[in-house]
């Protein structure tokens, strides 16, 4: 088997939540072009058709499945569905996720900070435990992918929604965990720590906070954001067999962000 060969995805099967736009599209895509078919969900019927399409040029299968995963009951429904229609799932991307709010603690609801959390962390364990624990049963194992962010190491000033930083410094913590876990089973649990991309949410924050977006783009070394595009190869690695020894890592892709 060439070095090549170790990335590809034939027969494989990915569940990725939040795949119809930005950063999830672009691993759905770059998943589905090593050779695995897709199961993506998404809000908008709309974005979910556009990537359904793209998905099918490529010559494979795309599954939409429209739905709200960040509503809990929600999401255990899409996963226990999925699995009896469409099961195996070879690979789990838990993507959904995003801050939303800009509200400082003193002045954030409950039912802010638990909507948030919901978001971002409740999402990731039901995903984990239905669609992942579904893995651990099978001879060839399976891989889940969690995207935290660099908002789980270090904070960002001049902006309220710390629920968001929680979140994903939980998400973090719990792939640590459940690497540990079932590392011994056959399913690797990794994360990746995106820094600033410019997908539609941050091209929000850009118009509504551009002091802020100026300076953070100042402090990357590379003097750059991310391109939704860029996560793609890694989401490809940490899904095949050429990760097949790496589990409970935690991988920062940000430009040096973090470095300073």
């Amino acid at each position: 088997m060439s070095v090549f060969d170790r990335f590809r995805l034939d027969g494989k099967r990915l569940f990725i939540t939040g795949g119809s736009r930005g950063l999830g599209r672009e691993m759905a895509l770059a998943i589905a072009e090593a050779g695995a078919d897709v199961i993506l969900t998404g809000r908008s019927g709309e974005s979910l058709q556009k990537t359904v399409q793209d998905i099918e040029a490529l010559g494979r299968t795309a599954i939409p499945v429209q739905a709200d995963c960040s509503e809990p009951e929600t999401c255990e429904q899409v996963c226990e569905d999925v699995l009896k229609e469409h099961g195996p799932i070879d690979i789990l991307i838990n993507n959904i996720g995003g801050r939303r709010i800009d509200v400082p603690v003193e002045s954030q609801s409950l039912e802010e900070w638990q909507r948030i959390l919901d978001l971002n962390v409740t999402s990731t364990f039901l995903c984990t435990r239905i669609i992942g624990g579904s893995m651990l049963n099978r001879p060839t194992g399976g891989r889940v992918i969690n995207i935290a962010s660099i908002s789980g190491l270090i904070t960002t000033p001049g902006i309220g929604g710390r629920s968001y930083e929680t979140s994903k410094g939980a998400i973090i913590q719990f792939t640590r965990a459940v690497a540990t876990d079932w590392a011994s089973r056959g399913v690797t649990v990794n994360a990746i720590c995106p820094g600033t991309f410019m997908t539609e949410p941050n091209q929000r924050w850009s118009r509504e906070k551009p002091a802020l977006i100026e300076k953070l783009q100042s402090q990357i070394p590379m003097q750059q954001f991310g391109q939704p595009e860029d996560l793609g190869p890694l989401a490809v690695y940490l899904a095949s067999d050429a990760s097949r020894y790496m589990t409970g890592a935690t991988i920062v892709l940000d430009g040096g962000a973090t470095l300073i």
